[in-house]
């Protein structure tokens, strides 16, 4: 880190006409004594939770021993490259998904509703489920930021009224929940999230918002004098920094256009809105690395990401699956389908890890982002078959500041709250909460600690 009399502010931005530039953490924003080491900085601290749904082929995700790791199974092998910022934690239940006697079925509303609420949700096409794990941390971050949280999916969630018998849609169309009735909508068009990010649109009406795209400049063109100006006080380290990250701004907002031309060129897809690819991992890589530069300027500290929704009837042909997804979840122990499964199931954490590679590649005060990231990534079923709410398939990656200790498999014992996990994660991003849902306590109050310290 190379210390310069000039100092910028932490919340300092580039302007231009409708536009509004949020800069990464640079050196300029450290102050001499702190750089010196002669004053504490706390890390800058975020969650990220994604969620998969449909349950998991659990034989290629959970490891075969416990402790310490030397590889990972099929499933999280594109993990590998994190092993040592990676936990796979077993044992873990929603046990507020299992249906009571008035239930019946609704196993898939029931597991997304609950995931990070641990209410158990009502029965209804008015919705109340619980205040959600992440919007906890929002509430505690949001006077720091300019987003209190992001909530970001790759399928749409438009659909409204009931989706899974009499439950409502909106317990399969979100995983965050601001308040117990009060679920919050998930944006999958990466073209609206650049703009909630950079405040560059002056229309919701999707014709005006088209023609303002084909007609006006670039957004780092549109800040391109203050840009100069910047530029000339910056020492070279942080030079370079602001570089590589308007580089990454620019590969965005070009993938963005792209699409956007090749959606205008053919034939409207109800489906796929423009702006949105229609390739799956295009899509995801898109919306992830929109999702690594909110983290990196700070434009928010909690996102919740959902590869796809409860009952999702995707195909991943490109992958060698024309099975739609939730029918083949449906497996019936038939090793094949099994093994298709398997292989969504990995392509899911494919786009997972190139999220992880972003924040791992990416500096960050005294670290990375993933040093200062935790995240979570899991499903609300673990068999699909029979739509078991025990033994969830759960992965905390990152967290090195927190004193998270990666590089093994965990085994809770049978039935341990999945708010644990909650509760223990909050306490780590300073947001300590006494219970949560049907939490019993916190996970390092165990033999088996998350953390190093």
């Amino acid at each position: 880190m190379i210390i310069t009399k000039m100092h910028l502010p932490r919340r300092a931005v580039l302007r231009g006409l409708g536009a509004t530039l949020a800069l990464p953490l640079l050196d300029s924003m450290v102050p001499a004594l702190t750089a010196l080491g002669k004053t504490a900085a706390a890390p800058v601290r975020r969650l990220g939770v994604f969620y998969v749904p449909n349950g998991m082929s659990m034989r290629y995700f959970v490891p075969k021993t416990e402790g310490v790791l030397s590889e990972l199974p099929r499933t999280l092998e594109p993990l590998t490259p994190f092993l040592d910022q990676t936990l796979v934690l077993s044992g873990l239940a929603d046990k507020v998904a299992a249906p009571r006697p008035e239930d019946g079925g609704g196993d898939h509303s029931r597991a997304a509703g609950t995931f990070l609420t641990g209410v158990h949700i009502k029965k209804s096409t008015s919705p109340e489920a619980g205040i959600s794990a992440d919007q906890i941390a929002a509430f505690e971050f949001g006077n720091e930021t300019q987003l209190a949280s992001l909530e970001l999916a790759l399928e749409s969630v438009e659909i409204l009224g009931g989706c899974e018998g009499v439950y409502s849609c909106a317990y399969v169309n979100s995983i965050s929940w601001r308040t117990p009735t009060t679920p919050l909508p998930m944006e999958n068009d990466p073209r609206a999230v650049f703009e909630r990010l950079f405040g560059i649109a002056q229309s919701t009406d999707a014709a005006a918002r088209l023609e303002s795209i084909q007609r006006r400049r670039s957004l780092l063109d549109s800040v391109k004098e203050d840009l100069v100006s910047l530029n000339l006080r910056l020492g070279l380290g942080d030079r370079t920094k602001l570089t590589e990250y308007l580089e990454a701004v620019r590969d965005v907002e070009r993938r963005i256009q792209m699409a956007e031309e090749q959606s205008d060129r053919e034939l409207p897809v109800v489906e796929q809105p423009a702006g949105i690819p229609r390739d799956f991992a295009e899509h995801a890589k898109l919306m992830m690395d929109l999702l690594a530069l909110a983290f990196q300027t700070d434009l928010t500290r909690v996102s919740t990401f959902m590869m796809a929704k409860e009952i999702s009837a995707r195909a991943y042909p490109e992958i060698g699956v024309s099975d739609s997804h939730h029918p083949l979840s449906h497996h019936q122990n038939d090793p094949r389908a099994l093994d298709k499964l398997g292989m969504i199931n990995r392509y899911h954490m494919e786009q997972f890890a190139h999220f992880v590679e972003r924040l791992k590649s990416t500096p960050d005060g005294d670290g990375t982002l993933l040093d200062h990231s935790a995240l979570i990534y899991g499903s609300g079923i673990s068999d699909s078959n029979t739509h078991f709410h025990d033994d969830l398939p759960i992965a905390l990656v990152g967290g090195a500041a927190a004193g998270i200790k990666g590089g093994r498999h965990i085994r809770y014992p049978s039935g341990t709250p999945l708010t644990n996990l909650y509760v223990t994660v909050l306490d780590m991003l300073g947001v300590p909460v006494e219970q949560f849902g049907d939490s019993t306590g916190n996970l390092d109050h165990s033999t088996q600690p998350l953390t190093d310290i």
